[in-house]
């Protein structure tokens, strides 16, 4: 088994049983998953900012967020954070395609 000692190293998956065939045959660098886990002074470490919301866009958010069961701020976290995931994987998407 071949051992992922950065996560350059690991490739864009065009489906979910690509990503299982690469994992089978790999496995990360324990370092580098201890590096991915967030130690207690960065999982504290945030800035409060403020955005203006329309209050019906709120309210339905936190509807949302309550059917869920999540707390409406960590949910608009957790939003922000798989966008920009997505975003990312595109823009790597194009520069790897523009070469």
């Amino acid at each position: 088994m071949r051992v992922i000692a950065k996560w350059e190293e690991v490739p864009l998956f065009d489906n979910e049983e690509a990503e299982a065939s690469f994992w089978a045959e790999n496995r990360p660098d324990i370092r580098l998953m201890e590096a991915a886990v967030a130690g207690p002074s960065e999982a504290s470490e945030s800035v409060t900012i403020t955005l203006r919301i329309d209050p019906r866009m709120l309210a339905r958010i936190k509807r949302l967020a309550r059917a869920r069961y999540l707390n409406y701020q960590s949910m608009i976290k957790q939003w922000l954070s798989e966008r920009m995931e997505q975003e990312l994987r595109k823009s790597t998407q194009y520069e790897q395609i523009a070469k």
